[in-house]
């Protein structure tokens, strides 16, 4: 049985994808990097996965990684974790899936699942890159599936951009008012690996939310209940976004702020149809406030 080849994967959703494949019976190589944390490489070897050692940035890695595999599923980016100005970013992303699509072109890989999110309005550089990829990827000949999911409640709902839920405090981009389709990283996985010889994942595009929309002032509504206490909000207006988004000179800070802004208007997805061809029960916003605020 050919392998599976998941780049990303000692990253959350990557991680996760491994275990649902080795789960499943699946075989499974992991790309990692020389630089990656040691116990992240022991996990996943302790699941099962076959690691094997390569990086975007070197194309003769990749090369060597897609030989005997059957699908490759990708979910790795420079932000904000493996971010470093000099040597990865946006762009080398964006260099390297170029160089990965072309290696899986060239060992005849069945399908390359390539994880993305939805289009937004500002222009930044982790979205430049992201549709640029998709691009080559809808032009390269392989059989395709693209992920896009909108914000992951993990990140998006967590102190590091602001949503500090342990001392009771909120920052909200914008009024705080549009509802948005909050996705588990858990569920996004579960697509990925679900996508797999999946008829109506061929040559597919996935808008994925999660199970309900609720605008950020009902998230915040929503914790103050699991929680008990009242959170105190702050508003970042869209103007000051723009401010910064124009004044912004590093990739990273362009692209967390283009994040932010496309979050003060981020449209709700309708799930219906999707769920009728995925059908997964997926983990609302009360469930994950619970499981962190326990």
């Amino acid at each position: 049985m050919s392998a599976h080849l998941v780049v990303g994967a000692t990253g959350r959703v990557g991680a996760e994808i491994c275990r649902l494949l080795s789960v499943a019976g699946k075989p499974v190589k992991a790309l990692v990097r020389g630089t990656s944390d040691p116990a992240k490489v022991e996990q996943l070897k302790s699941l099962g996965a076959t690691v094997v050692q390569g990086d975007l940035r070197d194309a003769a890695s990749l090369k060597a990684a897609c030989k005997g595999v059957s699908a490759v599923i990708t979910t790795a980016s420079s932000m904000p974790v493996a971010y470093q100005p000099d040597a990865n970013t946006p762009q080398t992303d964006q260099n390297g899936y170029l160089s990965l699509i072309a290696a899986a072109q060239e060992a005849g890989v069945q399908q390359f699942v390539f994880t993305s999110f939805p289009p937004m309005a500002a222009s930044f550089p982790l979205q430049d890159s992201k549709r640029a990829v998709e691009q080559g990827l809808r032009a390269s000949g392989l059989t395709f599936t693209i992920l896009q999911p909108t914000y992951f409640m993990e990140a998006w709902l967590g102190p590091m951009v602001g949503f500090d839920y342990p001392n009771r405090k909120a920052s909200v981009y914008g009024t705080g008012e549009n509802p948005i389709s909050w996705i588990s990283n858990g569920d996004v996985a579960r697509f990925a690996v679900a996508s797999l010889g999946n008829p109506a994942a061929k040559n597919a595009t996935l808008l994925l939310g999660g199970p309900e929309a609720i605008s950020p002032l009902g998230v915040v509504k929503v914790f103050e209940k699991v929680g008990g206490k009242p959170f105190e909000v702050t508003h970042v207006p869209v103007e000051a976004l723009q401010g910064q988004l124009a004044g912004a000179t590093d990739p990273m800070q362009k692209s967390f702020v283009g994040l932010m802004l496309s979050y003060a208007s981020a449209p709700a997805i309708d799930m219906t149809a999707t769920l009728k061809a995925f059908p997964l029960k997926l983990r609302t916003v009360e469930e994950y406030a619970r499981s962190v605020m326990d």
